[in-house]
């Protein structure tokens, strides 16, 4: 059973997604909070597998919120966050990413796509909205093509079916960093996920 603390500031908004998870038979909503203080004090009290955040919140914002929830959860064992939000600006998703969501959606995303990426995120995979993707590959995309020799480390471990926090204790990085490191590479290969970037790189003859 996946655990999922919803997070938003409309309480109409908080009860419709958390009726569209809980029909779901291996999905359970544990707990709604209405700020983002309320979510970093509900994922310590519940330990959610999944904590879906809104950005734009009073008391304590999104991105805020996720690094505290990110940062008490430690490496690899806390909560996945996925941002879900009607903003999609680069800077709010850089933001979001750098404090370590797992994903980022947004509110227009139709259920079954939510439902899928809840439960990717709580396999600890990446989830982005496809414009969320491409805003990436616009904004994060560099003029040197070849990937950095960091990135280069986090995608051969990929390729041998590590997962983000299994790269990160290997490398002795952050769980975050990592991500960052995977959002990079997925920007230079033009690519939208793990299986993608692993398959691109070893065409293009980054790894073995």
């Amino acid at each position: 059973m996946i655990r999922v603390l919803v997070v938003d500031d409309h309480p109409v908004v908080r009860s419709g997604l958390a009726g569209m998870l809980a029909v779901e038979d291996d999905l359970e909503v544990v707990g709604e909070a209405a700020d983002g203080q309320e979510a970093v004090d509900l994922a310590a009290t519940l330990r959610p597998d999944v904590v879906l955040m809104d950005l734009r919140m009073p008391v304590l914002d999104g991105v805020a919120a996720t690094a505290g929830i990110v940062a008490a959860g430690g490496a690899g064992r806390g909560p996945r966050v996925v941002v879900l939000t009607t903003y999609d600006t680069d800077a709010d998703i850089l933001r979001a990413v750098e404090a370590g969501a797992t994903g980022y959606l947004l509110k227009d995303t139709p259920r079954a796509v939510l439902v899928a990426g809840v439960r990717a995120a709580a396999r600890g995979e990446t989830v982005l909205a496809p414009s969320v993707a491409t805003r990436l590959v616009s904004s994060v995309r560099t003029i040197a093509e070849r990937p950095s020799t960091r990135e280069a480390e986090v995608l051969t471990l990929v390729a041998l079916g590590r997962s983000n926090a299994e790269v990160g204790r290997e490398l002795f990085i952050s769980e975050a960093t990592v991500k960052t490191h995977l959002l990079r590479a997925f920007a230079k290969l033009g690519v939208a996920d793990r299986t993608a970037a692993v398959t691109v790189a070893r065409e293009r003859g980054w790894i073995a």
